[in-house]
């Protein structure tokens, strides 16, 4: 799909929106977008430096400390952000869009993730806090104490573009319930959609300095977690980068939630039905083209029925409808970037040049001769001490590794870095609860893997700290404070 000259001005994002306004960068450095199903441009957008950090972090401190947001009551604070859902759930189709081109995420999930989502999770943590009790009185030895639950304060909300618009307001939804102030700094890989979020934050009313958002790279991205200003860094992105920002937190003592990279196994026992398994590949494992930190990459196959689940997966993977993101029969798009598919197909040849079976794939698609595709690719007979097994690829590329008892499928599971996703295919659904009961992952599913924004999301291990979603995930932005006072305040 061409985008004309029109349309992509429309889109250009060439300042910041700092304490309620669209303000000049203080830098001159800019981002090119490019359409990740034909490499043109979508637009351009400014990188922020040092320097508009520190604005939008003294925004949202002037606003925390002077302004009305972390004082207002729940209710009041239900209201704007419920006006704030309607404001983004009336740009959904195009931010949906918007998301597809710009990371090639197939436009059904992205309109689920990128167009619905947000403003369901603005309207659930709305009615989270609306329900909260921020103030309790206990009885204590010399009188009563009040026990109260107050804004963590500043937030530093660091996100990647796989899932921009959700993953932001995995952060965003519970943060402004609480009464917090953010900055938001999204990835440079969807430079332009989010800031959408502060279109719909200005048509709802929420006060200035209360959201900021200013789009930079890595550099400004660690001046926002070591600003003093910042009280709280919310981070979702790699490993590697999250150890350097817990780092940073723990040498500044500053609170921090990490949801970072994953090596999910799914595991199909010797009794599981292959047609239970294959429906929930969408999910599991070919998520958003597996540029998803749950993927299961890793295919644990019983032994006695290993041959049978090497040939349904592969020739699952060839059925595997490869195009434009925007049109709604895609089930795999392209890889987000020209450099996310080079480091893709750089895993491949890891897998080529190991003592792995290649089944499938392998490739470029003959059919698509632009853009950043690739396509599904399976390799069998995977030792799961292989670099294939071990390392996040994130893209379509599956290991296949035998088992040869419940009890080895869980060794294998468990014998990774990582732990945040997973699943058990069985007939014998207890079976498959015992199994999944053992895995050492922050969520797992029984015959089928779908991400439940009820319940709370994240990892294990080299998988993250702490936990978004759910009622719990409230939890993250508020401060316990204890009040000792006189024993009338009992009554």
């Amino acid at each position: 799909m061409t985008v004309t000259a029109d349309a992509r001005t429309e889109l250009d994002r060439t300042r910041f929106f700092i304490n309620g306004e669209w303000v000049e960068p203080r830098g001159t450095e800019t981002h090119n977008a490019l359409e990740a199903a034909t490499g043109e441009s979508l637009g351009t957008a400014a990188l922020g430096t040092d320097a508009d950090i520190d604005a939008a972090v003294g925004a949202a401190r002037n606003a925390l400390d002077h302004g009305p947001w972390s004082r207002t009551t729940p209710a009041e604070r239900a209201e704007v952000m419920l006006r704030f859902a309607e404001a983004l759930e009336s740009r959904s189709e195009a931010t949906s869009k918007l998301v597809s081109q710009e990371n090639g995420m197939p436009i059904t999930l992205s309109s689920a993730f990128n167009g619905a989502a947000p403003a369901g999770l603005l309207r659930m943590y709305a009615d989270v806090i609306s329900n909260t009790e921020l103030e309790t009185v206990r009885p204590s030895a010399q009188g009563a104490t009040i026990v109260r639950r107050e804004p963590v304060g500043v937030v530093g909300a660091i996100t990647p573009w796989n899932y921009p618009q959700a993953l932001a307001m995995f952060k965003l939804a519970p943060a402004l319930a609480a009464g917090c102030t953010m900055v938001l700094k999204p990835s440079p890989e969807t430079a332009l959609d989010t800031y959408v979020f502060a279109d719909a934050a200005q048509e709802a009313g929420l006060p200035p300095g209360v959201l900021n958002i200013v789009l930079a790279g890595r550099e400004a991205g660690a001046s926002l977690v070591s600003h003093p200003g910042v009280d709280k860094v919310a981070f979702t992105g790699s490993t590697a980068a999250g150890r350097i920002i817990g780092a940073e937190c723990g040498r500044l003592i500053r609170r921090c939630t990490l949801e970072l990279g994953g090596k999910s196994a799914s595991i199909v026992l010797d009794d599981a039905d292959l047609d239970t398994f294959l429906a929930a590949m969408p999910t599991s494992s070919f998520m958003n083209n597996a540029q998803t930190c749950t993927t299961a990459s890793r295919i644990l196959a019983s032994r006695a029925r290993y041959d049978e689940v090497v040939e349904a997966v592969a020739e699952f993977s060839r059925r595997q409808v490869v195009g434009n993101p925007l049109d709604s029969s895609t089930t795999l798009g392209p890889m987000a970037s020209q450099t996310h598919l080079e480091r893709v197909m750089g895993y491949i040849d890891v897998g080529r040049n190991s003592s792995a079976r290649l089944v499938t794939g392998g490739g470029r698609p003959s059919d698509q001769d632009r853009g950043w595709f690739v396509e599904p690719t399976v390799f069998a007979d995977v030792d799961n001490n292989d670099q294939l097994a071990r390392e996040e690829v994130f893209g379509p590329v599956f290991a296949v590794i035998p088992f040869d008892s419940d009890d080895d499928a869980v060794r294998i599971a468990n014998d990774s870095n990582y732990g945040l996703g997973g699943s058990v295919y069985s007939a014998d659904e207890e079976r498959a609860l015992g199994v999944a009961r053992r895995v050492r992952t922050g969520t797992i599913g029984v015959n089928r893997y779908d991400i439940d924004l009820g319940a709370p999301f994240g990892g294990m291990k080299d998988s993250g700290i702490g936990r978004e979603l759910g009622p719990e995930g409230i939890n993250n932005y508020l401060e316990y404070k204890s009040i000792y006072a006189p024993a009338n305040r009992l009554g």
